[in-house]
């Protein structure tokens, strides 16, 4: 299983010699975890994706190509033909992306919304439902998947900390987690928000 620390901001060059397979850089300025300045440099192995909330299409292209973003996670209420515009943009300026659709859960989710999302996003994201589009440091029942309907992979994320080892390691066992791809951690690991703690992340993905 894949691992994503997002919220990146403040000492990103350590956490990279954790070597995760994916980091995040939140470019919603409302976020407490905003992120500007300059990306050290990072392994080959670590795909960087760029976080927007109902981002206009002008600032994802210009933001994508000022930091080589490797993926896309859209986090706002953008639509199946917004996706592929943004797919389709990037492609004329030969630059491919992984595109991550989320959708946030409380309860319940109506699994049917992800049919047209199917053909142009290569992840979907599962977040819990909250104030905030992400970030909320809470988690949502997972059982719900139970009902998703599609062979796409995901990221499972929302309130994920260290404590959540063992829950984690039970849902590995179960039949929902067939297209777990990645598991996304964020608030739960920090000191302040976008400064985070390095043991705490070591400890877990040397767990996971």
């Amino acid at each position: 299983m894949k691992l994503k620390i997002c919220g990146m901001k403040l000492n990103t060059a350590e956490v990279a010699q954790l070597r995760p397979d994916y980091l995040g850089f939140i470019f919603w300025e409302h976020s407490s975890r905003f992120f500007e300045g300059e990306i050290p440099e990072l392994p080959l192995t670590i795909n960087k994706v760029g976080v927007f909330v109902n981002a206009e299409l002008e600032y994802i292209i210009e933001t994508t190509i000022k930091y080589q973003l490797q993926g896309l996670q859209l986090h706002g209420h953008e639509t199946p033909d917004y996706c592929a515009e943004i797919a389709s943009e990037l492609k004329k300026l030969n630059h491919k992306v992984e595109l991550i659709k989320v959708f946030s859960i409380k309860e319940e989710f109506d699994f049917d919304v992800l049919k047209l999302y199917e053909n142009v996003c290569d992840y979907f994201l599962f977040d819990t439902k909250g104030k905030l589009p992400g970030g909320n440091g809470y988690t949502f029942d997972w059982s719900v998947l139970k009902n998703y309907p599609s062979t796409k992979p995901y990221f499972l994320s929302g309130g994920i900390g260290p404590n959540n080892l063992d829950k984690i390691n039970e849902f590995r066992k179960t039949t929902e987690s067939k297209y777990c791809f990645a598991i996304d951690i964020n608030s739960k690991f920090e000191i302040t928000p976008g400064l985070k703690n390095i043991d705490e992340l070591q400890n877990f993905k040397e767990s996971l």
